[in-house]
């Protein structure tokens, strides 16, 4: 027997459509196996695909809405804009102050604050999202002259290290120069996974903090052959890295442009705070946007 699986694409990250981070979101996923929902992925051919697995209102209130997290090629424990992107979309259903994401990782809540007194059952970019990472792990720094040789230049900004950190997903976050030297980068990928081994991460989270007033950040994340339009976890661990090193002030909230670069510009919004020698109470937020609506059946 076939059965048919509804669907809807946000843009997230923006509020603009056809731009930001597109994602598909499978809106009750029961009946299908691991391998439908890594071949559902493939098929939506988008950096993520979640599949929201509904369960009884009693277990929901306990344990959060139950969601799963997969990649054109693996299922991931968390990221960023699908936890974003898929809260908003649950929130436009049933308003809520507050929705709390069951992932692999563990439970995410994201709150939300209304930008306009019109009620949409759709996700129409007037509704800011927030999501609460995890407190942040750092890990080892890596050695100037390897990162330089990855990029073949001398773009790295030499007064602040290149870390290793994790809010649920680890990065490598690479401070660059200038805004320029970002644009121009052509990372060698191969050199960056070999750099990378035995790290716990897997992919460099480029950044140039600038401030003028407030404190904004240029930023690049390259994976799977391609360039990630908007990239919530490392940003989480990005906005840590700032406020560890003294980049960014407590509470702060900076503002971080990714995508460019892509033709697809986004706006994250981060903030975390620091305690003592602690950083806690990581936050990543922004807006997204619906694009589209669709069935599939299998």
């Amino acid at each position: 027997m076939s059965r048919t699986y509804e669907f809807v694409q946000l843009d997230v990250f923006t509020r603009t459509r056809l731009t930001g981070n597109p994602l598909a979101i499978f809106t009750d996923a029961r009946g299908l196996t691991d391998q439908q929902m890594q071949a559902l992925a493939r098929e939506m051919n988008l950096s993520e695909t979640t599949f929201i697995l509904p369960r009884e209102t009693q277990v929901e209130t306990q344990e959060g809405k139950r969601v799963r997290i997969f990649t054109m090629t693996e299922e991931l424990p968390f990221a960023g804009h699908p936890t974003l992107g898929t809260a908003l979309y649950l929130h436009s259903t049933a308003a809520s102050g507050e929705i709390v994401l069951d992932l692999n990782v563990g439970k995410i809540g994201v709150r939300f604050r209304t930008d306009s007194n019109h009620r949409s059952n759709r996700v129409a970019g007037d509704v800011f999202g927030e999501m609460r990472q995890r407190d942040p792990g750092f890990g080892p720094t890596l050695p100037p002259d390897k990162v330089a040789s990855v990029l073949g230049s001398e773009e790295i900004a030499a007064e602040s290290p290149s870390q290793i950190v994790s809010t649920g997903l680890p990065f490598a976050i690479v401070p660059i120069r200038d805004s320029k030297s970002l644009a121009n980068l052509k990372p060698d990928l191969a050199r960056v996974g070999a750099l990378l081994e035995g790290t716990g991460a897997r992919f460099c989270y480029f950044i140039s903090p600038k401030r003028q007033g407030r404190l904004e950040v240029r930023a690049r994340m390259f994976f799977y052959g391609g360039e990630d339009p908007a990239t919530g976890s490392a940003a989480g661990c990005a906005i840590s890295w700032m406020v560890r090193h003294g980049l960014a002030k407590s509470d702060e909230q900076v503002l971080i442009h990714q995508g460019v670069e892509a033709g697809r510009p986004s706006e994250i919004f981060v903030r975390a705070t620091r305690d003592g020698e602690r950083v806690t109470n990581v936050r990543v937020g922004g807006y997204a946007v619906e694009v589209l609506r669709g069935t599939v059946t299998l």
